[in-house]
């Protein structure tokens, strides 16, 4: 295994934790912001147990050779009603990452006017119209890059590497100016924090560089068309 493919699994990883973009939007529904951790906990411990059962599984029947997305790795009609299952939740999934994108744009254009509160025609059309862009930009992106692996390492890659890595650890060094090494807890989470910086900066720039050769290695073609993408 080269170093390309190898990163290409660890971009693949860092994308199962993407969903912290979400967060801030999230937090702006709270009732009680302060209830946030809370919930961050729950849903942290969910997923990651969730996360290792399927690996675990997948990986005891389907051996090294599971393709991507695993569940082509199943035999024809597992495959087919596993499928039947999973598309419902992944059509949620991506009407979240689609609304948490929108509205940050939306709460962008219109900070501070009625349109934010109030369902005037303005408001109502700019929505349709900016969740209607968001959906044909990303289906535009995934026709073009129809390699799932190529495509989750990309995104992971540009943005979830900040999300989640960099932007946190650099949020923590800003608010902590000055305090970085007032005692053993702060001098510890400074550590923590800086690295965590660095991770983010290590997976974006090695990722960006493993995903575009890669990109550019794959010869089996399918963009824009209806083959399929699964290896």
């Amino acid at each position: 295994m080269g170093f390309t493919t190898a990163f290409l699994s660890v971009s693949n990883i860092t994308f199962a934790f993407a969903g912290h973009c979400c967060f801030f939007s999230f937090i702006d529904e709270f009732k009680n912001p302060a209830d946030w951790p809370k919930a961050l906990l729950l849903v942290q411990i969910c997923e990651t147990t969730l996360y290792l059962v399927t690996a675990v599984v997948i990986y005891y029947f389907s051996g090294p050779n599971v393709t991507s997305p695993a569940l082509d790795s199943a035999g024809p009609l597992i495959k087919k009603i596993a499928w039947g299952v999973a598309i419902p939740t992944i059509i949620i999934a991506g009407v979240i990452y689609g609304h948490v994108a929108a509205k940050y744009i939306f709460n962008r254009l219109f900070r501070g006017t009625e349109h934010i509160s109030k369902r005037t025609k303005t408001a109502t059309f700019s929505w349709i119209g900016l969740t209607g862009a968001v959906w044909i930009v990303a289906w535009i992106i995934a026709e073009s890059i129809p390699d799932f692996d190529n495509l989750l390492a990309l995104i992971s890659s540009l943005f979830a590497s900040w999300f989640t890595y960099g932007l946190p650890g650099a949020m923590w060094l800003f608010l902590n100016y000055g305090q970085w090494f007032r005692g053993w807890k702060n001098t510890t989470l400074f550590l923590i924090n800086w690295m965590l910086f660095w991770v983010g900066v290590a997976i974006c720039g090695l990722g960006l560089w493993s995903s575009g050769v890669a990109i550019a290695n794959d010869s089996g073609g399918g963009s824009w068309t209806c083959r399929s993408n699964a290896q």
